[in-house]
C-alpha cells in the first residue's frame, strides 16, 4: 500500500475521530477517578476521628 496524500487523509479520517473521542473520554474518566479518590480519602480521615 502506497502512502500518498489521499491515503494519509483517509487514514486520519478513519482513525483520527475515534482516537480523539477515546482520549477525551479517558481524560474525563481520569478527572472523575481523582475526585472519587479524594472523596474516599476524606471519608477515611473523617471515620478515624
Amino acid at each position: 500500500m502506497e502512502l500518498d496524500t489521499n491515503n494519509m487523509v483517509n487514514i486520519i479520517g478513519n482513525f483520527g475521530f475515534p482516537i480523539m473521542i477515546t482520549l477525551y473520554l479517558l481524560m474525563r474518566f481520569e478527572k472523575k477517578l481523582d475526585a472519587l479518590t479524594e472523596a474516599i480519602v476524606s471519608l477515611q480521615k473523617n471515620s478515624k476521628q
